[in-house]
């Protein structure tokens, strides 16, 4: 396999694995009352078909899920096509998944003519913390490239090397080596 198509697939990859934490955190936050009803669940009960609402609740909240979770690896993928230096940002991960979430809320919900339940603060928080979560995970901070390993440079930061060379003259990393 190539290395383009690998790194599309770590991509997809990503995006569905931080979708699934999501699902993780609303089930907690939903079990404990902060979260009622989510943007793709009011989805599904004003746009499915009528074979998909009249489903058991158990197997509607699983297609739901197994959708969210397609956007999710779709989104993945898009993240991919962020140019290296953009990426390179930390911030750039949480922030992609805040402005999936506010594109979503603001642009896409409208146009769908759907409102999720209305939300206190709190849930409002939460819906953007799971999406923060989403960003960390996508932008793969918890867990790098294989065969990158952390060097410092000159300022004191971190950069990732690929196969844990050590650059020539000193601590500074030739732009070729970082894996970004």
């Amino acid at each position: 396999m190539d290395s383009k198509t690998r790194d599309l697939l770590r991509a997809g990859a990503r995006g569905l694995f931080g979708a699934m934490a999501m699902t993780g955190m609303r089930t907690l936050t939903g079990n404990v009352g902060l979260v009622h009803e989510t943007l793709p669940e009011a989805i599904v009960m004003k746009h499915a078909p009528e074979p998909v609402r009249r489903l058991a609740v158990e197997h509607r909240v699983a297609l739901t899920e197994a959708a969210h979770w397609s956007y999710g690896a779709v989104a993945g993928l898009g993240y991919s096509f962020l140019p290296n230096r953009v990426r390179a940002n930390p911030w750039c991960g949480p922030a992609y998944g805040l402005l999936i979430w506010l594109a979503f809320e603001a642009v896409i919900a409208p146009l769908l003519g759907v409102r999720p339940a209305r939300r206190r603060l709190i849930g409002r928080l939460v819906i953007a913390l799971d999406h923060v979560l989403y960003g960390v995970i996508v932008a793969g901070r918890l867990a790098p490239e294989p065969g990158a390993v952390a060097q410092p440079v000159g300022d004191g930061r971190q950069h990732h090397v690929v196969g844990g060379a050590r650059p020539r003259g000193g601590n500074q990393i030739e732009p070729s080596r970082l894996e970004t």
